[in-house]
């Protein structure tokens, strides 16, 4: 209780907009951590702020404070960022912004701040002429009542047909959606079932040709999306950023038509923009409010309470003498700071590999040394998913030298894990979610297995399966629905088609459609079958109650799910099943 007593004294709690006027009545320096109430204010900031209040000793001219930008009407512009924000004011005037937990800038920022005020009240200077910082502009002026409308018009539904994804139509669908500033809130994959069609399509279900259409739209993998529209901004001009400095200029005609016919596009509705593209005989658009939350509730139904989540997914790496010595400890920390570890493989790192992640190091006098001790023995790489994932990373981990994170964060993991060994941070973390993609591609290179989903199991345990599937890292990049006939089942059974029961095999998978997926992860064969389960579902309660077979299978030629016995055995059963796909990036 001690500790929670002495943080609510180090920073004053704003949460409304009453709150923040009377802040902004503060003699002399006041530092603002603005946050998202999803996310909290940055905690890793906290033993930086203590230092300097008991260093500086300056109670009367510096505060801290912490800002909930979702509940105060002037902190609008910052809502919905991923990263901390920190604003300087000066006498009530916010005088200066730093984006990130850049613990040397901020403390570079507040020393030199509460030095200019010490010689102002000692008459040795004069108060400089600070220039405000106008975060909120004429654009966002009634952003206060915008933001207690109703968000469900926002939001449309779009479903590309299974011609488009079979054919990589939708990957120029979804990047012709986003170029034209909409956004793509969410994302699912599905083979729709005849009900589905019925029910979404029953305004053109009288029609003579719609049997074709029922069998065209279940014949695969539709996407469906959640799309939402950006507001409305001043246009940005094509052509060099002018300096803020000179006086601004008027754009040429060229820039204007430009900027004119991108804010058209951002008054068009998605069904209009797809008509003007020539797009919607490969996407559905639905638009209809209560169509739309139908659709929402149906195929996204956590996505009210998700919406202000942002999941993030990031490499991490611990370097070798860590991997060999705290292992466990590491492990337990990251899963504590709420972390979930999606993959993860030892890997000694070959030179090349080694030089690109020291990178930061490589004008330090012991770069060589590093290299060899990044060479010397295996480390662990992990992939890590958490909401604001990144920068929660970076916070808890600390600087990438020892010396820094000492002065600065003292309580990073940097300092805890210290080693003799190298002076720099034992844990590795991507610099950017770009570089984590890349990174995770480049350590975790994804496999295809093939996944089957037998008959007998209901649409409703689909469901459940799909989350599964989901929850294990693993993408669907292609599915169909088929009735599989026996040329069919014996290109997916080939190694058991001489056996006595194979016979009852065909029986059980001609008493309905399977669903047929391809299914991509690294390591995707091995984790595919743990996730399955033992072919026994009694044998799997007791070794395995939480996979698949376990809780769904119904005997052993009724359990639920096959799969691919090895990588092999998945390339040529997903060549023969499926036409291959133009590849598209996650």
């Amino acid at each position: 209780m001690a500790g929670k007593k002495r943080e609510i004294q180090l920073q004053a709690v704003i949460n409304n907009q009453s709150l923040w006027d009377e802040m902004l009545q503060n003699k002399g320096l006041t530092v603002i951590d603005v946050y998202q109430a999803w996310c909290g204010p940055c905690k890793a900031m906290q033993t930086l702020f203590r230092k300097l209040k008991n260093d500086l000793n300056e109670d009367e001219i510096l505060h801290f404070v912490v800002a909930e930008a979702d509940s105060i009407v002037t902190l609008q512009p910052f809502r919905d960022k991923c990263e901390p924000v920190f604003l300087f004011s000066v006498n009530g005037k916010i005088i200066a912004k730093i984006n990130g937990a850049n613990a040397p800038l901020v403390n570079k920022k507040i020393i030199n701040l509460i030095n200019e005020e010490r010689k102002i009240a000692a008459g040795e200077m004069v108060r400089p002429q600070y220039h405000e910082i106008a975060f909120v502009d004429s654009d966002t002026e009634n952003v206060g009542e915008a933001s207690h409308e109703n968000n469900d018009q926002l939001y449309s539904i779009a479903i590309i047909k299974p011609e488009a994804v079979r054919t990589g139509k939708n990957i120029e669908i979804k990047e012709k959606i986003i170029n034209a500033g909409f956004v793509i809130e969410a994302e699912a994959k599905r083979v729709l079932t005849e009900e589905q069609v019925k029910d979404f399509y029953s305004e053109i279900a009288d029609q003579p040709d719609f049997e074709d259409f029922l069998s065209l739209m279940t014949s695969g993998l539709s996407y469906i999306l959640v799309i939402s529209q950006r507001d409305e901004q001043e246009p940005s001009w094509e052509g060099p950023v002018p300096n803020p400095d000179t006086e601004p200029k008027e754009p040429s005609e060229d820039q204007y038509e430009t900027a004119t016919t991108t804010v058209m596009k951002k008054r068009d509705s998605l069904q209009e923009y797809m008509e003007r593209q020539h797009l919607s005989e490969f996407c559905d658009i639905e638009e209809n409010i209560v169509n739309v939350n139908k659709l929402i509730d149906i195929f996204f139904p956590d996505f009210r309470s998700m919406k202000n989540v942002k999941l993030e997914r990031i490499m991490a790496l611990l370097r070798p003498d860590l991997f060999q010595g705290k292992k466990e400890d590491v492990l337990n920390i990251i899963q504590d700071e709420g972390f979930k570890i999606l993959m993860q493989r030892q890997i000694v790192l070959t030179k090349e590999e080694a030089q690109t992640l020291c990178k930061e190091y490589e004008n330090k006098d012991y770069f060589e040394n590093l290299i060899e001790n990044m060479t010397s023995g295996p480390s662990l790489a992990l992939v890590l998913l958490r909401d604001n994932g990144l920068q929660h990373w970076k916070e808890l981990i600390g600087p990438n030298t020892v010396e820094e994170a000492k002065e600065y964060l003292p309580e990073s993991l940097c300092v805890h894990f210290a080693m003799e060994s190298l002076p720099i941070n034992q844990l590795y973390g991507s610099v950017s979610l770009e570089a984590a993609e890349k990174e995770i591609e480049y350590f975790f290179p994804p496999q295809k297995v093939l996944g089957l989903i037998k008959p007998h199991v209901t649409h409703e345990q689909r469901e459940e399966i799909f989350k599964l599937i989901k929850e294990n890292g693993f993408e669907i990049t292609q599915m169909k629905e088929m009735l599989l006939n026996e040329e069919q089942a014996g290109k997916i059974y080939f190694k058991i088609k001489q056996k006595h029961f194979y016979k009852n095999i065909l029986e059980m998978l001609s008493e309905g459609p399977s669903l047929v997926m391809v299914l991509t992860k690294w390591n995707a064969v091995s984790d595919w079958r743990r996730l399955m389960g033992p072919t026994d579902p009694e044998e799997a309660k007791l070794l395995s109650p939480d996979s698949i077979r376990a809780r769904f299978g119904q005997s052993t030629l009724k359990n639920a799910v096959h799969g691919s016995s090895n990588l092999y055995e998945a390339t040529e059963v997903i060549n023969e099943l499926f036409v291959p796909e133009n590849p598209e990036e996650n």
